[in-house]
């Protein structure tokens, strides 16, 4: 029997495993779809000779996260690719913001946009410079980071500590107007809040941009060689190289507890999989709380928490293969991995107005991503393997378009959103349809059957709003890995520190574990009762 069982094989989930068999535990990691991964991974369903990504591909976060680095998974096949430029956010009038992960190349653009806002932007960078190794630190460890906030603030002292939290809780409309006085850093800024369900004007966004953008700065945007399965890929070898298994196709129904205790996994096919030690929670939250465990075993307080519980927006994605590179009017964007599309920040505003009021946005801003510019093995040369996605409202009231898309996605409304993502596309880049040779619709629902935790597309395991982050997730009162069934932990994005592929919530629900451990096994008659469980018995509780 193993002593821990993770459920779920995303990259939370496989961090965990890993972290755990690292301290010498058996592990066994289940997975209800039938590859690992969860939202990495990769195919070839658009196109036989294009490689596309399913959900994610771009991660700074990752290329950042001390977590993923000190496990090495170059040794295990892993290998980062580039595109020359990280970031561009073009407009209509053939101006472009670009990030580049060269300094002097980003401040320089954004110079075209107003005199002096090169320098606002190496100010912005040097302070970035001189924190990002404890500020990183205090957000992939638990809350309270105790340890790194203390170096952090002893780096800042009282009075820049101080002026450091206000710039991170201002909106980022209202950042990059202090920092800025022209368009193109204001972009660079508020285009990043938006890859999370900030809109420009709410509390901590301006916090949340600036640490994408200058995590965009410092690592890049890197995308795995091949496809972003070949991330996965590497922590599924390092993992059975130390033990553990992956086993696919097993979905997880419920978590068994006994004695206030996590004993066992039972699964939808009727076995039921021990663990000794702790069970390792890759779901959503409210899957977990909902769903796995009984709810005479959580407290009510919890229970009533968990109605107010915020999912972020949903997600429609469209993946294209395309005949050559794409035709952008501003050139400066056709070196970029990742393309923000919005005709201005008042553009991003009027978009995340549009979400707040239900509607489907009528001129969505699109994530646009160039996967052969970033990685030449995705496609033949002289095509471009890319994709864009955009935010809508979990729950529809009205389209803003005009076009009656209500939220069922039927095929003809999925036809219809993706035609209004490519008139967006063509606004920035006259003849791209022209070019597509294939393409591929994954709307809201067809996200969440193929990645349960993606609850209509939401890509975070909840709002990235401040009253659902640090201590409040993913209630109030929590914000660590530990849960109120004992031998239990949230291993998800649902936990602190959130979304984004890093591994932190994994790792930090390993280390609960691994703190919180039994000091021995369980004791014969509870394996005798285990293994009752897996023949079929049935226990009252």
């Amino acid at each position: 029997m193993p002593d821990a069982v993770v459920i779920g094989a995303g990259p939370n989930g496989l961090v965990a495993a890993n972290l755990l068999a690292d301290a010498g535990w058996s592990v066994t990691v289940l997975e209800e779809q039938n590859e690992p991964g969860g939202a990495v991974r990769h195919d070839r369903g658009v196109h036989p000779d294009f490689v596309n990504d399913l959900f994610s591909s771009f991660y700074p976060l990752a290329a950042a996260s001390p977590v993923l680095r000190r496990m090495r998974l170059h040794e295990y096949g892993l290998r980062w690719s580039h595109a020359p430029h990280v970031l561009a956010h073009p407009l209509s009038d053939g101006r472009c913001a670009v990030l580049d992960r060269d300094v002097h190349v980003t401040a320089a653009s954004l110079e075209t946009f107003a005199d002096g806002d090169g320098a606002a932007w190496r100010r912005l960078h040097d302070l970035w410079h001189d924190i990002h190794p404890d500020l990183l630190d205090a957000l992939f460890t638990p809350f309270p980071p105790v340890r790194a906030s203390a170096r952090l603030a002893y780096r800042l002292r009282a009075g820049g500590a101080l002026r450091l939290a206000r710039s991170l809780l201002l909106p980022v409309r209202r950042l990059g107007e202090e920092e800025f006085d022209g368009e193109g850093g204001r972009l660079l800024l508020a285009g990043n809040a938006l890859h999370a369900d900030l809109a420009p004007e709410a509390a901590g966004s301006g916090g949340f941009g600036w640490l994408m953008a200058l995590l965009g700065q410092t690592y890049g945007f890197p995308v795995p060689a091949g496809g972003s399965g070949e991330l996965i890929q590497a922590l599924v070898k390092r993992l059975n190289a130390r033990g553990g298994t992956v086993q696919c196709g097993r979905t997880a129904q419920q978590i068994t507890v006994r004695g206030g205790r996590a004993v066992a996994v039972r699964t939808a096919d009727g076995d039921t999989v021990p663990a000794t030690r702790a069970v390792l929670a890759d779901v959503s939250v409210p899957a977990l709380y909902g769903e796995l465990i009984a709810p005479e075993h959580l407290p009510g307080q919890l229970l009533a928490d968990l109605r107010r519980f915020q999912w972020d927006f949903a997600t429609f994605k469209v993946d294209w293969a395309l005949e050559g590179p794409v035709p952008w009017q501003a050139e400066q964007a056709a070196g970029a991995g990742t393309v923000h599309l919005a005709d201005g920040v008042d553009e991003l505003t009027r978009f995340a107005a549009q979400l707040a009021m239900h509607q489907v946005p009528d001129r969505p801003f699109l994530l646009f991503g160039q996967m052969t510019t970033a990685d030449a093995t995705r496609s033949p040369g002289g095509t471009e393997s890319a994709w864009a996605y955009t935010h809508v409202p979990q729950t529809i009231r009205t389209d803003a378009g005009g076009q009656n898309i209500s939220g069922a996605w039927s095929p003809a409304e999925q036809e219809r959103m993706a035609d209004r993502v490519e008139e967006q596309v063509e606004r920035f880049a006259p003849g791209f349809r022209t070019l597509i040779r294939a393409r591929r619709i994954l709307a809201p629902t067809t996200l969440q059957s193929l990645d349960r935790n993606l609850h209509g597309g939401a890509l975070n395991g909840g709002t990235t709003s401040l009253h659902q982050q640090l201590f409040f997730r993913p209630v109030a009162g929590t914000g660590r890995p530990e849960t109120p069934v004992a031998g239990l932990f949230l291993a998800s994005a649902g936990a602190h520190p959130g979304g984004g592929v890093h591994g932190a919530p994994g790792a930090n629900a390993a280390r609960a574990a691994l703190r919180r451990r039994l000091p021995f096994p369980l004791t014969g008659a509870q394996r005798l009762l285990a293994t009752r469980d897996r023949t079929g018995n049935k226990h009252h509780h």
